[in-house]
C-alpha cells in the first residue's frame, strides 16, 4: 500500500525498506537486458559547433574580495577559487541592485559595479553550514520575489552538514545522508536597504546521499503574468546527489532528487506545511508521487531560464555523465531519462566497462516516453583519453536573448561551458522538441575593451574558468567567473574579420601572363581559369604545399578579400583530395594559405596554415586535435570560396558557398601582406572568377 501524499515525508524518513518500496513502485518502464548487445557509441555526436563569426565585447563590471570556503581544510584544487560566485541577476524593485552569491558565504548586491556584503549566509547558520568539499556545496543560489519591493522576501539555497546539525530532513535519499539543501525564505524589514535586516523560515530540506548534484537554482518564472496560475511559484532544480549511476532515483516519483519541482512558498498543504504545492503540477493526482514535482530524470539539472519572447519557453542546461552535455526544453510532466538515458542515447550503468555505457537507443524507444535535448554536444576526449576520468566539460544553462544591445543574438540562447569558458548559441528556431534532430550549435568568440580578441581563459587568468551566466532586468548579458571573482558586461557584438575590403577591385586577372606557377609545365590558362592539370609532387624544404600559383598582378596585400569559385578535378574515390588559396604570399617559403579538402581528419587538411621559412603550422579556431571544420569540398563541382585576412589584428575568415557564417577562423600576424594564389599539395583542380579585394589607397591600389 502506498503512502499517501501527506505522510509521504514522515513514511521515507521511518525506514529504507518504505524508501526502496517506494522507489520501485513509482518507476516508469525502464529497458530490457537487450541494450546489453548494442555496440557502444564512442562519438555520440560528431558534429562539433560550428564557427559563427559573431564576437561578444565585454567590460569589467564587478571584482569581487577574495573569499575561502568554510569549514575548510579544501582538499580539491577546484574549490580553490578566488571567489566562488555563482549567478548574477537584478532586483526586481528597479533600483538597479544586482544580487550575486558566493558559495562561500556571501550575498553580494551590486551597485554602479561595487559589490556590498548584503547578507552572511554562512555566519547566520554557523558550524553546520558547509562549502568546503563538492563544487555545489555552500551557498548556492538566490532568488527574489516578484512582488520583493513591497514584501521585502527573497529565498536562498545553502547546505549543511549532517552530522553537525539536529534537524531532519523533509526528504532524503535511501542511502545515509551526509549533507542537507536548505531552502529558507527571509522577509527584510525595509527592502530598500543595502543590508539585510529581518526574518527568515524554513521552506524545505532535503537530505542527500553524496557531496555534488545538490539543489543548483531555484528561482521564479520571470514571464508568469501577474495573479496569473504561475504567479509567486518556485521551482526548484534538484540533484541526483551523484547517485544516480548506481540506482534509479531519479526515475523514482516518491523522491525529489534528479527533478525540477515546483511549490508554492505562501502554501502550507506540503507534508512539512510550510509550503504548497501547486494543484496544475503534473502529479498531484498521481499515487506514491510527490505532488511537487514538475519535471523528473535528471543528473545535475544545473541552469534554468525562461525565453523572455516567444511563447516563453523554459529551457535547461543539464550536465551529462562523461559523453554529453544538454540543453533541454522543459515542460511539466517530462521525464529527461537519467539514469536510463544520458541525453538520447542509453546508459547502462550495469555496464563492467566504463567506456562502454554509452548505447543507442532501442527501436522501441518511444514507449518509455523520454524528452530528449533540442541542443548538445558531446566531450570530444583526446585520443589518448582514460574514459575512466573526467575530460573536463559541463554545460552551463544561460539565456535566450532578448535585449537591445545585441542585435545579431536576438532570438539565440546563449550559454557556454562552464569548465573551459566556451561561449555557444543556438537559434530557437532550431531548437525543436520532438524533431529527433539537434539543433545546430555556434562558438561565440571575445573581445576585451581594447577590441582585441581573448578568450574566457584569459580574462579569468586561469585554464579552469568556471564560467556562469547572468542577466539584468533589460535582458543583458553577463559573464562571472570564479577563478578571479569578476564579472563582465557583454557590451556588444563585433563581426569576425571585418576590416573594410570594398574600396578597390582587381579583376580579369586569368590570362597565364598574370601568373606565376611553381612548374609552368603542370598548369593551363584557358583564358577564364587556372587550371592546375597535373599533380604537383613534394619539394625539397620545408612542409609545405607541392604545387602553387601566385597571382603576380596588382602588389602585395595586407587587408584583403579574395572571391573565387574553385573546383577539384582529382575524383572523389580517391581520399585527401585538396586544393589551397594562398595569401600572404612573399617567398617560396613565406606564406599562409587555406586547405579545403573532402578530408577533415587529419593534421595537414581542411583548414589554415602558415609557412614561415619551416613546415607548415595549422592555426585555425576549428582544429581540436582530431578533427576540425567540416570537409569544405567533397564533390567534382565548383564552389564559390572567399577568404577575408584583416592584417591589422590577424583575423582570418573562410567561408565557402555563399554562406554568411565562417567555415574557418584564424587568428595570426606572421606575415603582414604578401600576394595571392592558388593551388594544391598532389592534386588537380582549377580556379574562376578571381576577384581580390581591398582597401582604397592600400597597397594593393597601384596596379
Amino acid at each position: 500500500m502506498r503512502a499517501s501524499p501527506r505522510m509521504r515525508p514522515r513514511a521515507l524518513l521511518l525506514t529504507p525498506l518504505v524508501v526502496l518500496a517506494l522507489v520501485l513502485s513509482a518507476l516508469v518502464a525502464l529497458p530490457g537486458a537487450a541494450y546489453a548487445a548494442a555496440d557502444p557509441v564512442t562519438d555520440p555526436i560528431p558534429e562539433r559547433p560550428a564557427a559563427s563569426g559573431i564576437g561578444l565585447t565585454v567590460k569589467e563590471y564587478a571584482a569581487f574580495p577574495k573569499t575561502e570556503a568554510p569549514p575548510g581544510p579544501v582538499t580539491d584544487p577546484r574549490l580553490r577559487r578566488h571567489a566562488r560566485i555563482n549567478y548574477l541577476s537584478e532586483l526586481p524593485d528597479r533600483s538597479g541592485r544586482m544580487a550575486v552569491p558566493d558559495l562561500n558565504g556571501k550575498l553580494y548586491l551590486v551597485k554602479d559595479g561595487t559589490p556590498n556584503v548584503y547578507l552572511d549566509v554562512a555566519a547566520t547558520f554557523g558550524p553546520r553550514f558547509f562549502a568546503s568539499r563538492g563544487l555545489g556545496q555552500g551557498f548556492g543560489f538566490v532568488t527574489f520575489d516578484p512582488g520583493f519591493k513591497h514584501n521585502g522576501r527573497f529565498y536562498t539555497v545553502h547546505t549543511e552538514l549532517a552530522s553537525a546539525t539536529t534537524a531532519v530532513p523533509d526528504f532524503r535519499q535511501a542511502a545515509t545522508t551526509n549533507y542537507h539543501g536548505v531552502i529558507t525564505e527571509w522577509t527584510a524589514d525595509d527592502p530598500s536597504a543595502d543590508t539585510f535586516q529581518g526574518t527568515r523560515r524554513e521552506i524545505l530540506r532535503i537530505g542527500f546521499s553524496g557531496v555534488i548534484h545538490g539543489i543548483q537554482q531555484i528561482d521564479f518564472n520571470p514571464t508568469a503574468k501577474p495573479h496569473g496560475r504561475e504567479s509567486g511559484l518556485l521551482y526548484v532544480a534538484v540533484g541526483d546527489g551523484g547517485q544516480g549511476v548506481r540506482n534509479s532515483e531519479p526515475q523514482s516519483l516518491s523522491l525529489p532528487h534528479g527533478k525540477i519541482l515546483r511549490i508554492d512558498p505562501r502554501g502550507t498543504d506540503s507534508a512539512n506545511g510550510k509550503y504548497g504545492i501547486p494543484a496544475g503540477n503534473p502529479f498531484t493526482g498521481t499515487p506514491g508521487a510527490l505532488g511537487e514535482i514538475y519535471a523528473y530524470g535528471m543528473r545535475d539539472p544545473h541552469r534554468f531560464s525562461w525565453d523572455p519572447g516567444g511563447s516563453h519557453r523554459m529551457y535547461l542546461g543539464h550536465i551529462g555523465q562523461h559523453a554529453v552535455e544538454s540543453v533541454y526544453e522543459v515542460r511539466a510532466g517530462d521525464n529527461f531519462g537519467w539514469s536510463e538515458r544520458e541525453a538520447a542515447f542509453v546508459f547502462d550503468k550495469t555496464a563492467t566497462d566504463p567506456c562502454a555505457q554509452i548505447l543507442p537507443l532501442p527501436e522501441d524507444d518511444e514507449k518509455y516516453g523520454y524528452t530528449y535535448p533540442v541542443a548538445a554536444y558531446d566531450h570530444d576526449p583526446p585520443a589518448d583519453w582514460n574514459c575512466t576520468s573526467d575530460v573536463g566539460r559541463a554545460v552551463v544553462g544561460g539565456f535566450v536573448y532578448r535585449g537591445r544591445d545585441l542585435p545579431e543574438l536576438r532570438g539565440k540562447y546563449v550559454f557556454g561551458d562552464l569548465v573551459d569558458g566556451r561561449l555557444l548559441f543556438s537559434d530557437t528556431r532550431d531548437m525543436r522538441r520532438g524533431s529527433g534532430k539537434l539543433a545546430q550549435l555556434y562558438d561565440l568568440m571575445l573581445y576585451d575593451e581594447g577590441g582585441k580578441r581573448v578568450t574566457m581563459a584569459d580574462l579569468a587568468g586561469d585554464t579552469r574558468v568556471d564560467l556562469r551566466f547572468g542577466r539584468d532586468a533589460d535582458g543583458e548579458l553577463y559573464l562571472l567567473s570564479k577563478a578571479n571573482g569578476k564579472i563582465w558586461k557583454v557590451t556588444g557584438t563585433r563581426k569576425f574579420a571585418s576590416c573594410d575590403t570594398d574600396g578597390s577591385r582587381l579583376t580579369r586577372v586569368m590570362d597565364g601572363a598574370n601568373w606565376a606557377p611553381v612548374t609552368p609545365s603542370k598548369w593551363r590558362f584557358p583564358g577564364r581559369e587556372a587550371v592546375l592539370a597535373e599533380a604537383g609532387v613534394q619539394r625539397p624544404g620545408p612542409r609545405r604545399p607541392f604545387e602553387y600559383a601566385v597571382l603576380t598582378a596588382g602588389r602585395e596585400y595586407g587587408d584583403v578579400r579574395i572571391d573565387a569559385e574553385v573546383r577539384l578535378d582529382t575524383p572523389v574515390e580517391i581520399t585527401n583530395r585538396d586544393v589551397i588559396i594562398v595569401f600572404d604570399y612573399q617567398s617560396d617559403t613565406r606564406f599562409s594559405y587555406v586547405h579545403l579538402s573532402s578530408d577533415n581528419t587529419i593534421y595537414p587538411h581542411n583548414g589554415v596554415f602558415v609557412v614561415n621559412d619551416a613546415d607548415r603550422v595549422r592555426i585555425e579556431d576549428q582544429w581540436n586535435g582530431t578533427t576540425g571544420a567540416p570537409p569544405a569540398i567533397t564533390d567534382t563541382a565548383w564552389h564559390k570560396v572567399r577568404v577575408v585576412r584583416c592584417a591589422s589584428n590577424g583575423e582570418i575568415a573562410v567561408y565557402v558557398d555563399g554562406s554568411k557564417r565562417p567555415l574557418m577562423t584564424a587568428v595570426d600576424t606572421t606575415l603582414a601582406s604578401g600576394r595571392v594564389g592558388f593551388g594544391s599539395f598532389d592534386n588537380t583542380g582549377r580556379l574562376r572568377n578571381l576577384k581580390v579585394s581591398f582597401p582604397k589607397g592600400h597597397l594593393g591600389d597601384g596596379k
